[in-house]
């Protein structure tokens, strides 16, 4: 495991994000990170950084505004949605494949209403700028979704680019796309059939996920695979960005193997 562990009390901290640096991964369609140091220790004796970025890039939240117009932004959300108790779901996916309800009830999981839920499909581990990554990569159904609302979860989590599966996002010719414009070929050379025959809808699993006020994490990875199948407590807060669509955060899972690590009061004894 790579956990770090606080000596006091044994906690262990796992790191659940991608890094966030020059030349990152980043969706088709959306502009590059931009940074640059507008002063340098060598020249002023001092370092100061500026950059223009999109926020959906590396791990990050994603607010109900993303896709619902007139939804929460991510500073409009309750923090409590950023912080909980949940549990990461090993839900194995290649190429295409599509994370369905009976997939997720297969599981016969923990899952407790007010819970933080991550997905661990098994693509993080091929996190790069490349077509592989964004344009093979697994996606939840529209009744996987609906599946984790029955289970009043607040926060849902992917180890994947985007909730939904690549032929039901604007990768292929849905709304504003294709932003890769060789993937519905690709598809279709290799099953045979339509991608848009085969996902009718624009990313029906992530809106109704945000019309129904729970934010989405996409690209979690990290050290997800230590924490597969187990419970934990999960923080992942983002700037206090009241219209912002999404942000960029440092997610962390947290556990506590003694079981004897209690918040305590900050009241004077």
């Amino acid at each position: 495991m790579s956990a770090v562990t606080e000596p006091r009390t044994g906690l262990e901290f796992y790191e659940l994000s991608h890094p966030w640096t020059h030349n990152q991964p980043v969706l088709p369609g959306f502009d590059e990170l931009i940074m640059f140091r507008s002063v340098n220790h060598a020249t002023h004796g001092v370092m100061s950084q500026k950059f223009k970025t999109v926020h959906h890039a590396s791990t990050h939240i994603n607010a109900p505004i993303h896709l619902v117009q007139g939804g929460a932004g991510v500073g409009q959300i309750d923090l409590d949605h950023f912080f909980g108790s949940g549990v990461v779901l090993s839900v194995p996916k290649q190429k295409w494949g599509l994370l369905t309800a009976d997939d997720l009830q297969n599981l016969n999981a923990e899952i407790n209403p007010g819970d933080i839920v991550l997905i661990n499909t098994g693509w993080h581990s091929r996190y790069s700028d490349s077509q592989e990554y964004f344009g093979h990569a697994p996606g939840l159904s529209k009744d996987a979704a609906q599946w984790l609302l029955d289970k009043q979860v607040k926060l849902v989590g992917v180890d994947t680019p985007q909730v939904d599966h690549p032929m039901a996002t604007s990768l292929v010719p849905h709304r504003n796309g294709p932003t890769m414009k060789r993937l519905a070929g690709e598809y279709k050379a290799e099953t045979g059939r339509e991608a848009l025959d085969d996902y009718p809808e624009w990313n029906p699993a992530h809106k109704l996920l945000l019309e129904a006020g729970v934010p989405t994490i996409e690209n979690v990875g990290g050290d997800l695979n230590d924490l597969s199948g187990r419970r934990a407590t999960f923080q992942a807060h983002p700037w206090k960005w009241l219209e912002g669509d999404a942000c960029i955060i440092r997610l962390m899972g947290i556990c506590d193997p003694g079981g004897n690590y209690r918040v305590e009061s900050g009241l004077d004894r």
